[in-house]
């Protein structure tokens, strides 16, 4: 155990508190089991070591272990929590807890067996956790860590201190807020356009545009190669025809989907090809978005696919549709942000049962949803809005 610790303490002389996540005030750490699920490159492994160095203090009562260190070569994850409790620890943080073989298992045993001992882990976006070995939906409480939003991209490449906004702050105060904002940034719509490209996931501060998309197709890669069919089982034919897929969907969003048609092309089931649209959801691939009147079922077939965000447009096309990003944008951003967004017959989106949005360039008029209360112009190329005309930039301060 002694070099387990050894181990943290040297990953945590690598952190600081620069710049945090938007999710670090948000974990409620009196909770006995939390997880903390992302997309490779969001920075779970950051915010774990942040929630130890500032937010509990070093000490010998909080470990931190990865899935995949040497150390479970030999030993078991019960068996070092039930060493660790036994010498007075009090948390225990689990990094990439899919990458451990009997992870559901073990951790029903370490909540049940050591009640004053709190358990925090992270996995793979494309991980299930309530389909394990052993029922978990009542134990944990889950987070979700998604890429950056635009304000969390200023806050870490400009070192800005901007807070988010509600929904209805944006709706209401767009000309305020937008104002806000220029007084502090240069150039808003130059950045936006930055981020766009390279500005979803936190390592964007490390890399150049050409090294960022190089990391983009590797984080591609391993969530459908590793992850995704770790997490469900896949065989290397599911994996090489979810990638033909994703290939399929990137060269065509937004994407409705002919599934009789899909699965004649790739000789396959229909069944098989609504399944694979679930593991590209569930691995932060893509976005599907559907009317609010039907009822959604993991075999349904999805209305429109995006990509998940607009950095995957740019690594997986060469000239991605500036319409597209526009829209792949906004559904991101606000099912990030936890709202319920569904597509309308008279706007491209619905919020809840009561707002309606029409997004596009800056000269846009309001002609598709003028007969519609409670709509909004979400508008690319503008800086400032003006009543239910909004800067499309806005929604990235929703978190």
């Amino acid at each position: 155990m002694n070099n387990l610790f050894e181990f943290q303490n040297n990953l945590l002389k690598s952190v600081n508190n620069h710049f945090f996540r938007f999710l670090y005030d948000k974990v409620d750490l009196k909770q006995r089991l939390i997880s903390i699920k992302g997309l490779r490159g969001s920075g779970k492994t950051t915010l774990l070591l942040q929630l130890i160095k500032y937010k509990l203090g070093v000490s010998d009562k909080i470990l931190y272990v990865t899935a995949d260190h040497p150390y479970f070569y030999s030993n078991s994850l019960f068996n070092l929590a039930s060493e660790f409790y036994n010498l007075g620890g009090k948390y225990l943080f689990i990094d990439e807890v899919h990458k451990y073989v009997n992870w559901s298992r073990e951790l029903k045993l370490i909540y049940d067996g050591f009640p004053e001992m709190k358990v925090i882990f992270t996995a793979s976006s494309a991980l299930d956790i309530y389909k394990g070995e052993s029922d978990l939906s009542r134990r944990v409480k889950p987070y979700d860590l998604p890429g950056l939003s635009f304000r969390e991209y200023l806050n870490l490449l400009d070192r800005k201190k901007f807070t988010p906004f509600s929904l209805q702050d944006i709706l209401k105060h767009s000309q305020k807020i937008s104002n806000e904002i220029i007084s502090e940034l240069n150039k808003p719509l130059y950045q936006f356009n930055k981020y766009l490209k390279k500005g979803y996931l936190p390592f964007t501060a490390e890399e150049t545009e050409d090294s960022y998309l190089e990391k983009i197709y590797n984080v591609i890669s391993i969530t459908l190669t590793s992850d995704l069919a770790l997490s469900y089982q896949l065989t290397s034919s599911d994996v090489i025809k979810i990638k033909k897929l994703l290939g399929i969907i990137a060269g065509s969003v937004p994407f409705s989907p002919n599934v009789s048609d899909l699965a004649r092309k790739m000789e396959i089931s229909r069944d098989y090809i609504k399944n694979y649209f679930v593991n590209l959801t569930e691995a932060k691939m893509i976005n599907t978005l559907g009317p609010r009147l039907k009822k959604t079922g993991a075999l349904q077939k999805p209305g429109k696919i995006f990509l998940e965000n607009t950095n995957l447009s740019y690594a997986l096309t060469e000239k991605p549709d500036t319409g597209n990003l526009r829209e792949t944008f906004f559904l991101n951003q606000i099912k990030n942000s936890k709202l319920k967004i569904y597509s309308h017959t008279s706007a491209d989106f619905m919020i809840n049962d009561d707002l309606f949005f029409e997004i596009g360039r800056k000269n846009k008029d309001t002609g598709q949803i003028k007969n519609l209360k409670n709509s909004y112009l979400v508008l690319d190329g503008i800086e400032t809005g003006f009543k239910n005309r909004i800067p499309l930039y806005l929604f990235g301060f929703l978190y």
